[in-house]
């Protein structure tokens, strides 16, 4: 496919969660496609293209100088991790209550104050499973949107001249990447586990070494404005060939794989 574009990622840990678990986290042992669109959507987002991830390949990290050799030859390695989280949100209706009337507010307790014992009142504490060490060469291509060539809504920056086309969206990235600008920093899976990237340079060392079938993988989120927030998930039959997640839904993989299927959209 022309206009591909790769991007290297990195981190101490990733938690790409999988939905089948509702309140213990459980990751996925390798980066969703979701997540990297995710990653590339920080980088570069604009209305009138949506990144198309065509494969993510599993690449030997950086280690600790100290870091266990067993450790070192697993092709993925899981941690637990106790957090703590907020059990609820407040309403913008109760905010907008608080500012008209000062003296109804309460405040919005998360840590041990107000109960006895060690959850508090509005925080709960849950186990994860996350990934470590974790680095990952993402392939991915714009593609342009309903909205492209369109009147703009707001006005256009410097770099965003000219007609919509994909090269102009590969040049973009590209310049943004190599200077490490993004609108948001990436992160790998949630907020708190923020990543490295870079353009790839060539010292890259895929896990040829590890071949495995996943079962079903979240692919992504198909998100529709007329469904008032009932957003429609996909999922496809995931599988690490020679390191390499083939997850490209218009062309064949690396190793003549067909296009994926996505499960769950009409």
């Amino acid at each position: 496919m022309p206009n591909s574009l790769s991007l290297r990622v990195w981190g101490e840990f990733a938690l790409f969660t999988r939905p089948e678990l509702k309140v213990e986290r459980l990751s996925y042992p390798v980066m969703t496609p979701s997540a990297a669109r995710g990653v590339f959507d920080a980088i570069l987002f604009k209305p009138q293209m949506a990144w198309h991830v065509r494969r993510i390949t599993v690449i030997e990290p950086n280690f600790p100088a100290d870091f266990p050799d067993v450790s070192r030859r697993m092709p993925y390695r899981l941690v637990g991790v106790r957090r703590n989280e907020i059990i609820g949100k407040l309403a913008p209706r109760t905010v907008e209550g608080w500012m008209k009337e000062p003296s109804t507010f309460e405040p919005y307790l998360v840590d041990s104050a107000g109960r006895d014992g060690a959850q508090g009142q509005n925080r709960t504490q849950r186990n994860s499973l996350v990934l470590q060490h974790v680095a990952y060469v993402i392939e991915a291509t714009p593609v342009l949107t309903a909205r492209a060539n369109q009147p703009r809504r707001v006005a256009e920056d410097d770099e965003d001249h000219g007609p919509d086309s994909v090269a102009k969206y590969v040049a973009m990235f590209q310049r943004r990447a190599q200077k490490g600008q993004y609108f948001h920093h990436p992160y790998l899976g949630c907020r708190e586990f923020a990543c490295h990237f870079a353009l790839p340079d060539g010292s890259e060392k895929p896990l040829t070494d590890w071949s495995e079938s996943l079962g079903l993988m979240l692919y992504d989120m198909k998100f529709d404005p007329t469904t008032k927030g009932n957003h429609l998930p996909g999922f496809f039959q995931a599988k690490i060939e020679r390191g390499v997640l083939h997850c490209d839904t218009q062309a064949n993989g690396p190793n003549g794989e067909p296009p994926i299927q996505v499960i769950g959209w009409s």
